[in-house]
């Protein structure tokens, strides 16, 4: 396969979780996220969408320089397949059910699959594996707003 169709693919997919995960939040922002006492380090929404184009096109880019590094990258494919699942399935858990909780235990779970594909994709490219590391500190960051908020609204 020709490398640049190759990476077309990967941003493809990495936006393609994207946009199935936004799919769940949109309505959410609107009708139900407002009402949610947050910490006062809550970022302005206006925030995450810049953020989150970011940090998919760094996830694209690095598992396209996994793909092209012509080794054995099963492993660190599926976990990058596995942490991308998890990425839509918080936003489906926690906007799209509204379940703040239910999304912590997501968002924990996927730390671990990011911190797993990181350690995976430098061991074949480390320029890969860095460019996971604003991914894996936005989901820390975010894993410690998730937390705040369920804590903050005991009822949702």
């Amino acid at each position: 396969m020709n490398e640049w169709l190759a990476l077309a693919i990967a941003v493809l997919v990495c936006f393609g979780a994207a946009a199935l995960g936004s799919w769940a939040t949109v309505r959410a922002l609107r009708e139900w996220y407002p009402l949610l006492r947050k910490p006062s380090w809550n970022p302005p929404n206006a925030v995450f969408g810049p953020v989150w184009t970011i940090l998919y096109l760094a996830m694209a880019v690095a598992v396209w320089l996994v793909w092209r590094s012509g080794g054995d990258a099963t492993i660190a494919m599926g976990l990058f397949a596995l942490q991308l699942a998890l990425n839509v399935a918080w936003s489906m858990v926690f906007f799209g059910q509204r379940n703040p909780r239910g999304g912590l235990v997501v968002i924990v779970v996927l730390w671990l699959a990011i911190a797993a594909t990181l350690v995976a994709f430098v061991s074949i490219d480390p320029l890969a594996g860095a460019l996971l590391i604003p991914y894996l500190a936005w989901v820390t960051f975010a894993a410690a707003l998730n937390g705040s908020i369920a804590r903050l609204n005991p009822s949702t």
